[in-house]
């Protein structure tokens, strides 16, 4: 058995996990602030390579047009939001993303799409008021990305690459954390990284469910570390469901794959088997409603057995000209030219499939935790989209509040920040949980994942109901039990895939429990969560969400009133109010 002496240990002033929008921003912000402290992102794949921020398609929601404002912009984001968010952050959000948009093409170097008079060109994403989305093509997040990744090469800021973070290290006291304890997968070492400040952007990633969009590498890890230290997380109920996810079959994985937003802001329609339209028998605004609206409507159609030959919907582009199409969304059309599919011209069947998570850990506007030297930013926190988050307004996060923790790190470290002493029994303890597997008989672990995957995409999905979320609860408790029992080969633990998988599976479970628990807790439908069985959204002034903590190995269910800070329902945001 591997003993804590053994563990590699590395020293860096700020550790930041994940490297994404919110990881990479944060990096470049804290060196800029602060270039004489070591900096270090430790990210599970290849920097720049993997992550969700890059899969971004669609684009950045910003109010730079005229005829746009900061405020009707916040109200886009409220009003999505179902009344749930936090409007301190909200605001934060909408009123930064304009220097963080400046910021990214004038220091950064992004080359976003132009109209004829040289001013970026904004399009139309659904659930919004304004043609606010600025973007490259379709493949804004590579663009947003590779920038972010040359300017982090080039001031040589710290990497640790294939490198996964299994535990969240706290003092001896509990009182604050000294560092993480984390696997380098290319040898199967593990390494223990103290710093004086720590960044958890992971980011979400819902891929528990049979149909989703995230990178293969998305786990929940980080949200399951900080349920496992004991930090509270809110509105984890809110899973958000892409309308339109590739269905290409069973037999593939591009099956989930997002056909982003401004295929139906520009003007697409969706049609069910028999091919007709049906959005607007579910919201007059049709296929720009909202996309909880929007996914709702495609599986009613999927359950009323009104489906296309793979169990979905069709989307339909050739209306708008096959020519404008190829010219506006070339990454898609090849993308699905690939699958077999002529997005310009014919038919593309799609399916909901799981995006994003509202849902994560409980943090302050300067991205700090309750956990004295954690700070978060991006898709592992909650409360700023609420039960719903607008297309566009995902990368704007990242990149705003991964600018914000930058800049906050830095500061608090040279006010503040110490080195921590770790808890060296809490070490042993992750190692001897991260080595369990190998101590028992190698058994399948496909089962698992695929009956993890049936329980939540049937029972804790796009519709829910008691019956099927007490019934998600025994499942969950079943697979966790299950896993528990399920060893992987011996032998060398370098890039062990089995061994990850097994990991990734523990984070899963442990985060589908969260879900389910808050969603049976929410007697009410908002957004993203809708109840079958309380169909009704509520009292929008008395609003409360779900805070989750982890007691002792118990989850522990909680109600918050959401504080109107700067609207409440039935007003009007005005400039001089904000």
């Amino acid at each position: 058995m591997t003993t804590p002496a053994s563990i590699k240990r590395l020293k860096t002033d700020i550790l930041i996990l994940g490297a994404g929008g919110a990881g990479l921003f944060a990096a470049l912000h804290a060196h800029q602030r602060a270039p004489e402290l070591s900096i270090t992102v430790a990210v599970k794949g290849l920097l720049g390579k993997c992550g969700c921020t890059r899969m971004v398609q669609g684009g950045y929601n910003v109010a730079l047009a005229p005829g746009d404002s900061v405020e009707r912009h916040f109200m886009d984001t409220i009003e999505g939001s179902k009344w749930l968010a936090n409007q301190d952050l909200a605001w934060t959000l909408v009123s930064t993303a304009i220097e963080r948009i400046h910021e990214l093409e004038n220091e950064l170097g992004c080359f976003f799409d132009r109209n004829p008079d040289g001013t970026v060109h904004q399009k139309a994403f659904a659930g919004q008021t304004f043609d606010r989305t600025v973007h490259k093509g379709d493949l804004t997040g590579i663009e947003i990305i590779n920038r972010l990744s040359e300017q982090v090469w080039r001031r040589g800021i710290g990497r640790l690459e294939e490198h996964r973070a299994l535990a969240l290290i706290r003092t001896p006291d509990g009182k604050a954390l000294s560092g993480v304890l984390m696997i380098d997968v290319r040898s199967g070492e593990f390494v223990f990284v103290q710093a004086r400040a720590v960044l958890l952007a992971t980011g979400g990633g819902p891929t528990m469910y049979k149909y989703h969009t995230p990178s293969g590498d998305k786990s929940c890890d980080g949200l399951a570390m900080a349920l496992a230290a004991g930090l509270p997380l809110r509105d984890m109920e809110m899973v958000q469901f892409h309308p339109t996810g590739l269905l290409a079959g069973a037999a593939t994985r591009m099956t989930g794959t997002v056909l982003e937003e401004g295929l139906r802001g520009a003007g697409g329609h969706l049609l069910n088997g028999a091919r007709d339209r049906f959005m607007h028998r579910y919201d007059p605004r049709g296929e720009r409603a909202t996309r909880d609206i929007v996914s709702r409507g495609i599986y009613a159609e999927m359950r009323a057995g009104r489906t296309t030959p793979n169990g979905g919907v069709y989307i339909q582009m050739s209306h708008l000209g096959v020519d404008q199409v190829r010219k506006q969304f070339k990454g898609m059309v090849e993308r699905c030219a690939n699958c077999g599919f002529d997005l310009a011209g014919g038919l593309v069947e799609v399916v909901p499939t799981a995006h994003y998570m509202m849902g994560g850990v409980v943090f302050e506007p300067d991205c700090r935790t309750a956990l004295h030297g954690l700070f978060a930013a991006g898709e592992d926190t909650g409360g700023v989209h609420g039960a719903n988050r607008l297309g566009g307004n995902g990368v704007a996060n990242s990149t705003v509040f991964g600018g914000i923790a930058g800049d906050s790190m830095a500061q608090w470290l040279r006010e503040r920040g110490e080195w921590q002493t770790p808890d060296e029994s809490a070490i042993g303890a992750a190692l001897r949980d991260a080595l369990a597997p190998f101590g028992l008989p190698a058994g399948s672990l496909n089962p698992i994942r695929e009956q993890l995957y049936e329980c939540m995409w049937t029972d804790v999905g796009i519709m829910r109901d008691r019956a099927g979320l007490l019934r998600a609860r025994e499942t969950l408790a079943d697979l966790s039990g299950r896993l528990a029992r399920s060893g992987v080969p011996g032998g060398e633990r370098a890039f062990h895939p089995t061994w990850h998988d097994w990991l990734n599976l523990r984070s899963l479970i442990a985060v589908s429990k969260v879900i389910t628990e808050a969603a049976l807790a929410r007697e009410d439908s908002r957004g993203a969560h809708f109840r079958e069985d309380f169909p009704q959204t509520g009292d929008l002034a008395g609003s409360a969400y779900t805070v989750v903590r982890q007691e002792d190995g118990v989850l522990r269910i909680d109600r918050e009133p959401v504080r109107f800070t700067r609207v409440a329902p039935g007003q009007t945001l005005l400039k001089d109010a904000a």
